[in-house]
């Protein structure tokens, strides 16, 4: 009784405590306004691209001279402490207003210390492991002068042809939805001098651009939109993300920047969040190509949607004096707008200290650090999945003669993966080189690259040229890598992508493996050697031909940083396999857009039947079913589930460790709403637990079946509905694997 009293004091003088703040910095705020003029309220809302004020000629810098005169309130992707410190200054001693510059950047997972790719990171289950990554990534950003991220990426991505899959979360709006709280609670923090804004995108639906096409159109149902899309940009937002940024689709028809039911009606109107909204890169320009009208057009829309900053098309700096004199926009809309701006440099003490984040003591103290360092290869090691191991093939033994080969196994540039633009690889281990020091004094290495990532290693478009490193006469390479290959006692084939072919305009027509790499590889498992495959790899690719070939394969994804010394990790035993996919890995290309929590159809053909069912809903030529599951994930140890015990609403099952190896295990539950007033998909994931058993020990997992877990958006709005409802605890989503029980609620 007396914890819960002073719980609840600290709470009430908690709350007395932030309104008194949020008077203080509105009070502040009024002041300020009322001294500026129309030009410099347009001058917060414009967001333009670095460029270096330290060098060259300074004077003369458009950036610089921006600033001076108030008409550039915001920079991006400008880093390092003496640059920035210029910027703040010439914002500080000669705008005539003094207001500070708020700079941003693209610090997606890590700064300089690299975590692994967003997908990656969410192959973990791993919150506490998650928020920390972007609790170091905002600690190194802030010691370098950044305050702002354009991150989390919370889209839900159902198809893996789409390149920026690779830097969300996967495919299932639960799981989006608690990774967004944890960055996002990672990044700001209380807004301490080590802590920095979030940015949440892209909101929204951009992760189901048709055909996986980037940049391409969207169109859903506002039921869909709800259930499936929206609830990871919400969890972000009341998580308490300070900004957002809108995505370059269209939705219900109207370019997300101009669209004010999405932005505030729904984003501020429903969820009623009071943050800024960011265009994305040069979006406002782009409602012209959507067919809108010209820029003057475009730039009002988009104000009175309620888009507060342009990025980059100068449409807000250059049209809305105008629009204001023509009646077009208010002088209210561009005011809130204004304010909204004002408010987040408030919250991140700019106000009180332009030079917050500028101290170089921090600048050499915080980045790259040992225990960030420490704590990138911990997570990377957790990111990683075991999707095949025949015969126990892995863990390696440290011993005789290994074989690494592949574009992947030496290769400096690839191994951050992408959107890690404030990578220093020089500082990073290859994989060889983290598997020379891991082996050494214990067993022989040998390294050929074997092949290039194509035939020729480029890929051509509308007459440009594409080329990943690295690159060699084939021929040659191969026959390095066969020769090595048949002195060896096992071989190891790092593959893949490289990291140029994810991310942003990166999409993919075909997911298989590359043909040179294949080809590679089928010479050498024709050695008959020993082969493990480590698969690089932006998004989930098809891997159908070595599921059926290859002995043991691992997905590495990109892993950061420390990816070599946790692959090493891993590959030797030192750490066991937990990662779980957060994606489904298709049979085919054909099978895209493929997810797990599908709705169900009048003609269903069993889950994973394996023969063709005539005027049933399937292919003629492949199952259904993916090749890996969503929330699949093997271990070099064993784990039993026990029969699901219901208990009310408590749900329990016994998990034992029944092999040989201390490990980790992520328990996942998933509920079916059997009889609902609209179709409901055949499970959804509600719930899951990443716990760790010593070999032979037993635990009992329960989750609490809420009425937020069973609840959904229908025609009139949120609901939870009587009737039974299944629900099912199991290390994937495959029905096979799954305990089952039936929840009847009143």
């Amino acid at each position: 009784m007396k914890k819960i009293f002073l719980t609840t004091a600290f709470m009430l003088m908690a709350s007395i405590a932030s309104q008194a703040e949020d008077k203080k910095m509105n009070a502040f705020i009024d002041q300020l306004m009322a001294k500026m003029t129309v030009e410099e309220k347009l001058g917060q809302m414009n967001l333009m691209p670095g460029l270096s004020v330290t060098t060259g000629e300074e004077k003369n810098s458009p950036l610089l001279k921006l600033v001076a005169e108030g008409k550039l309130g915001t920079v991006l992707n400008l880093k390092g402490v003496d640059d920035i410190r210029r910027l703040q200054e010439v914002a500080v001693k000669q705008s005539r207003l003094g207001i500070p510059v708020l700079v941003g950047m693209d610090v997606i997972h890590g700064y300089e210390t690299i975590f692994p790719i967003p997908l990656a990171l969410s192959c973990t289950w791993d919150l506490q492991g998650i928020e920390q990554s972007a609790r170091i990534a905002a600690k190194e950003a802030t010691a370098d002068g950044i305050c702002w991220t354009y991150s989390p990426m919370v889209d839900i991505a159902l198809d893996a042809r789409w390149g920026r899959i690779a830097e969300g979360n996967g495919e299932d709006p639960f799981l989006g939805s608690r990774i967004a709280e944890a960055m996002v609670k990672g990044y700001q923090g209380n807004y301490g001098p080590e802590n920095m804004m979030a940015c949440v995108k892209h909101y929204a639906l951009y992760g189901a651009a048709e055909a996986g096409r980037d940049y391409n159109t969207v169109d859903m149902s506002h039921t869909r939109m709800y259930n499936q899309y929206f609830p990871p940009y919400e969890a972000a937002v009341k998580a308490g993300a300070g900004s957002v940024m809108t995505s370059f689709n269209v939705v219900d028809y109207i370019p997300a920047t101009a669209n004010k039911w999405l932005i505030d009606d729904v984003l501020r109107g429903e969820w009623n969040w009071n943050g800024f909204v960011v265009t994305d890169y040069g979006a406002i320009g782009e409602i012209i190509k959507h067919g809108l009208g010209n820029l003057d057009q475009a730039s009002a829309m988009a104000l009175k949607a309620g888009t507060d900053m342009d990025m980059c098309s100068e449409g807000f700096i250059n049209t809305l004096a105008q629009s204001l004199k023509d009646g077009r926009v208010s002088m209210a809309e561009i005011n809130q707008a204004c304010r909204r701006i004002l408010e987040a440099k408030y919250k991140l003490g700019l106000f009180d200290n332009p030079y917050r984040f500028l101290d170089k003591k921090r600048h050499v103290q915080d980045i790259y650090t040992p225990a960030h360092r420490q704590a990138a290869r911990e997570i990377a090691a957790k990111s990683f999945v075991l999707l095949k191991n025949d015969n126990h093939l892995l863990p390696l033994k440290k011993l005789g003669k290994i074989a690494l080969i592949g574009p992947m196994a030496h290769n400096r540039d690839n191994m951050t993966g992408t959107w890690a633009p404030t990578a220093d690889n020089t500082k990073y281990a290859t994989l060889k080189e983290a598997m020379q020091q891991a082996l050494q004094g214990k067993a022989t290495l040998s390294y050929a690259q074997g092949c290039n990532f194509t035939n020729d290693s480029i890929l051509q478009m509308d007459g440009g040229f594409y080329r990943p490193t690295p690159f060699g006469d084939a021929e040659q390479l191969k026959r390095e890598a066969l020769t090595i290959a048949s002195q060896a006692d096992v071989i190891v084939c790092a593959m893949g992508e490289s990291a140029e072919m994810t991310g942003e305009s990166s999409s993919r027509a075909t997911l298989e493996m590359f043909d040179a790499q294949k080809e590679l590889l089928e010479a050498l498992l024709a050695l008959g050697k020993p082969l493990v495959l480590l698969n690089f790899a932006g998004r989930p690719t098809v891997m159908t031909w070595e599921q059926t070939h290859v002995p043991a394969i691992l997905q590495v994804w990109f892993g950061g940083s420390e990816a070599g010394n946790a692959i090493c990790d891993v590959l030797f035993g030192d750490k066991v396999p937990s990662g779980k996919l957060t994606t489904s890995m298709p049979q085919a290309t054909g099978q895209e857009p493929l997810y797990y929590n599908h709705l169900p159809t009048g003609r269903p053909v069993a889950e994973g039947a394996k023969t063709f069912s005539k005027f049933s809903s399937n292919y003629l030529d492949i199952r259904n079913d993916p090749l890996y599951p969503f929330g699949y994930g093997l271990s070099y140890t064993t784990f039993d589930y026990s029969d699901i015990t219901l208990d009310g609403r408590t749900a329990s099952v016994t998990v034992k460790n029944t092999g040989n190896y201390d490990a980790d295990e992520i328990v996942q539950l998933y509920i079916h709403d059997v009889v609902a007033s609209i179709s409901r998909p055949i499970r959804e994931l509600k719930g899951f637990k990443r716990i760790h058993l010593k070999k032979g020990e037993s635990q009992v997992v329960t989750f609490e079946i809420t009425d937020d877990l069973l609840r959904f958006y229908g025609p009139n709005g949120y609901v939870v509905e009587p009737g039974d409802f299944e629900i099912m605890i199991g290390p994937d989503s495959s029905l096979p694997h799954l305990r089952k029980a039936i929840l009847t609620l009143k």
